[in-house]
């Protein structure tokens, strides 16, 4: 899994456990690392990066610092949500999940997938695919298009990585 070489591109990533190892990774070269400057220090990323975080304790969160400091540093750029599933609910009172936590703002991410230069990245449990139909399924069949189908097409159009287990 590869980040895009379109430095505007949107970067949404979801991950559970360990599975924020590649986030962090992609996080430190677009906010961080010397790679992802340019020569004058500024950044060449010039996107929007959103992390979803599921973890059954708070406990479990890694890299909240990290994602503190560039949410400081960036805050027109990096987005960071946590669902902590052991801990929280939702409004209706439901273990919260990436994809509860995701359902507070499908709007917003419907139309960042929307946008070709938004790409998706997925590591971890497996079960976040189903959450993702669970969530943008009723959203696309408003719209008129099946959600298995648009995400073969992100697939496709290599918008949308998945690594899970």
């Amino acid at each position: 899994m590869l980040l895009p070489e379109d430095q505007e591109s949107n970067i949404i990533m979801l991950a559970t456990g360990t599975g924020i190892a590649p986030m962090r990774s992609y996080l430190r070269l677009l906010f961080n690392d010397a790679a992802g400057a340019n020569a004058d220090g500024t950044r060449k990323f010039k996107g929007l990066a959103w992390v979803f975080l599921g973890v059954p304790y708070s406990k479990s969160l890694l890299y909240v610092d990290e994602n503190e400091d560039y949410a400081a540093k960036y805050p027109d750029q990096f987005r960071a949500d946590y669902a902590v599933s052991r801990e929280q609910k939702n409004a209706a009172g439901q273990k919260m999940y990436i994809q509860t936590r995701m359902a507070e703002y499908a709007d917003e991410l419907w139309d960042l997938m929307a946008d070709p230069k938004t790409h998706v990245y997925m590591c971890g449990l497996k079960g976040m695919e189903s959450g993702m139909l669970e969530v943008f399924g009723p959203i696309a069949e408003s719209k008129g298009l099946d959600w298995k189908e648009y995400s073969k097409a992100m697939k496709k159009a290599d918008r949308y990585h998945v690594e899970v287990y």
